[in-house]
């Protein structure tokens, strides 16, 4: 699709059915215009963003030496410090580090489609993206200003597109599943979250396909990532009214907690009746009892993958595209039975 450089004064005054003076004097505050007018030209401006992406132009007529990175799942959650949850933390760490390496700063932005917007943000040379979602605004918010972005995990907001440096999720789900087999689970469950990206759609992707192969029925439960370990409660409700599987993966640690606690309630025994592992590895898993298996995805390494593909793309090289990068399954007591 064709990329817009940025918003212009004429963009504003088409929007509000007004003159392009007009425009100008309602944003400077002059003139006789009436008050309802000047308030909607104002309220124009605000929705389109027109003032921060005025700003904007001025700053990128030259390198800012700044990349910006942002966290869609916790944008969608309204929450940037999830309790026993330190993947985002471990990734920001990464990113920042590696920005600076390589000699630039890091900004990490909220929501950008939330006012209000930080004054820089459209200035920045470019942006990493964690986890967009199908549709999502904040990609399409970036390519209409023309700013490069690399997302973190595969960016199925635009299916096309080579840039993103993703988790080996699809080996991840299926060397969890070989494990809970050799351990005797044939009826084995998988918990994912309800947002549209990357992660949540290769791990159920990838479990069903397995499940094909082997000839088992699929059972999926979703739990929204915002309700954390409440929501890991909720789905075992639903396991002990349907049947309680052999195993349970689940996309979160918070989920696998809940889960457990739930399961423990009800005189479900983990390992020894059900097992357990979830797809993300946490505080919550390492720290629960009985421990729980998880996946180590690595954010250091993919944060700096994104930092290096994107600092390609800003520098108009060649981007080598759609990067998968191993991960750790780390068995702990939960999926362990004895002998």
């Amino acid at each position: 699709m064709a990329r817009r450089k940025g918003l212009t004064i004429e963009d504003v005054a088409r929007a509000a059915g007004v003159s392009i003076t007009a425009v100008s004097l309602a944003l400077n505050d002059k003139g006789t215009l009436s008050a309802e007018t000047r308030a909607r030209i104002k309220r124009v401006a605000a929705e389109l963003d027109y003032q921060a992406d005025a700003l904007a132009r001025g700053l990128r007529r030259s390198p800012m030496g700044t990349i910006g990175l942002v966290l869609r799942p916790l944008d969608a959650i309204g929450e940037y410090g999830l309790s026993g949850v330190d993947f985002f933390s471990r990734l920001l760490a990464a990113a920042a580090v590696a920005a600076m390496d390589r000699g630039i700063g890091m900004m990490l932005v909220p929501d950008l489609m939330r006012s209000p917007i930080p004054a820089f943000a459209y200035s920045l040379d470019g942006y990493v993206v964690a986890d967009p979602e199908v549709g999502d605004p904040v990609i399409q918010r970036l390519e209409d200003r023309g700013i490069p972005y690399v997302s973190i995990g595969r960016n199925v907001a635009r299916p096309d597109s080579p840039h993103w440096v993703s988790s080996d999720d699809d080996g991840s789900v299926k060397v969890v599943l070989d494990h809970f087999a050799s351990g005797g689970a044939r009826d084995i469950v998988l918990v994912v979250g309800t947002d549209f990206n990357g992660w949540n759609e290769d791990c159920e992707a990838a479990y069903r396909a397995w499940t094909a192969a082997a000839g088992r029925e699929p059972r999926v439960l979703r739990a929204t990532e915002g309700a954390g370990i409440q929501g890991g409660r909720a789905v075992a409700a639903r396991l002990l009214q349907d049947g309680v599987p052999d195993a349970v993966l689940c996309a979160t640690g918070r989920q696998a907690v809940g889960i457990l606690e739930e399961l423990r309630r009800a005189g479900v025994h983990v390992p020894g009746r059900t097992l357990l592992a979830a797809s993300s590895d946490s505080e919550h898993a390492r720290t629960s009892s009985p421990a729980i298996s998880a996946i180590d995805m690595h954010p250091e390494r993919l944060a700096e993958g994104a930092v290096d593909m994107l600092q390609t793309l800003i520098h108009n090289a060649p981007a080598a595209g759609r990067v998968r990068l191993p991960t750790t399954f780390i068995i702990r007591e939960s999926s362990s039975r004895p002998g």
